[in-house]
């Protein structure tokens, strides 16, 4: 018989509450040796209790906020043997020691992607519509107006829409779009123009998508190379009214030059993610009309997150049967999250 794995929790204050609902809990302490009141919000310098604990598990249980795992934590975790993060990205805790340990890593990042998708659909359904515009004129007005007249022109009926980044996300927005009459382009250095249409759009390069798209929603990950790579010659491309949609990284739209862009009215945008993560207090991204600034929460949120305790327990599940994990995580698959 399989001797029970001892796990420990690592992550956030307050996030192991919220994460798990108390069924949930039991399940988890139902398949691993651990004390789902004992949660390690650092494991550099932890407490007594805390390192006790690390030298003993054989299965760390991430989430949000979760502490670094460097060499120095590794060595004081001698039995570690895997991580299940009930997350998206893993880039902020697993460092390059946990390969060279040969820890195995589980992400949680396809079904983070799922209300992100959501959310993105909802965007663009609602750009199409021109609803921020809209919304915002008929705040002002207060009267009848001619509604169809001034949206003449806008629609979800064969309009483009702009995808750029074939990540979990990326794939997930064109399958949700597959039920409407819209025309995908697809926007990916690594996918080509067969594995595209495979997806639902047709392969083009970032300028012709910009050029052509209504609606440009990025999904690329966070590295050197995509650092404003929606710049102002990107913007500059795009047509007059057209919507950019921003739920990866803030990082990869030059903030510089999309401002002007959208004070002036010429560019709409739908932005849950900036850089600074969170704009100045002065920041004309707050009132602009024509912008939809949201703090974050295109992922998962709420009651969202028990799917994410969800795929991690099937995920530990596998790991005690001696399984591989569903959806492991490795090295290259670092160079593509976010």
């Amino acid at each position: 018989m399989t001797p029970t794995p001892t796990a420990l929790l690592a992550m956030g204050p307050g996030i192991a509450d919220r994460l798990f609902t108390p069924v949930q809990r039991a399940r988890l302490t139902a398949l691993v040796d651990t004390d789902p009141a004992l949660v390690a919000h650092r494991l550099a310098g932890p407490t007594p209790e805390v390192a006790r604990a690390l030298a003993g598990a054989e299965l760390l249980v991430t989430c949000w906020g979760a502490p670094p795992l460097t060499a120095d934590v590794l060595a004081a975790a001698p039995r570690l043997r895997a991580v299940v993060h009930a997350a998206g990205s893993v880039k902020h805790h697993i460092t390059p020691a946990c390969w060279e340990r040969g820890l195995r890593v589980a992400s949680a990042a396809g079904a983070n992607a799922l209300p992100v998708a959501e959310y993105t659909l909802a965007a663009i359904l609602f750009a199409g519509k021109n609803v921020l515009p809209a919304a915002h004129r008929y705040r002002h007005l207060r009267v009848p107006h001619d509604w169809r007249a001034e949206l003449d022109g806008h629609g979800n009926y064969r309009r483009c829409v702009g995808i750029v980044g074939a990540s979990r996300i990326g794939r997930r927005v064109i399958e949700l779009l597959r039920p409407f009459d819209l025309d995908v382009l697809l926007f990916d250095p690594y996918v080509d123009a067969g594995a595209a249409a495979r997806l639902g759009a047709e392969k083009v390069e970032l300028e012709e998508l910009c050029a052509r798209s209504r609606v440009v929603s990025v999904h690329a990950p966070e590295l050197p190379a995509t650092r404003h790579l929606i710049g102002a010659a990107q913007l500059a491309a795009m047509a007059d009214g057209a919507t950019l949609i921003n739920t990866s990284r803030g990082s990869l739209i030059d903030g510089d030059a999309l401002l002007p862009e959208l004070v002036s009215g010429r560019l709409n945008a739908v932005l849950d993610v900036t850089e600074p993560e969170v704009p100045s207090a002065g920041s004309p991204l707050y009132d602009l009309p024509n912008v939809l600034l949201t703090p974050h929460v295109a992922g998962s949120l709420g009651d969202e997150i028990h799917r994410l305790a969800d795929f991690a327990l099937e995920e530990i599940t596998r790991y005690a049967q001696g399984l591989p994990f569903a959806d492991p995580v490795t090295p290259d698959d670092l160079t593509r999250m976010a």
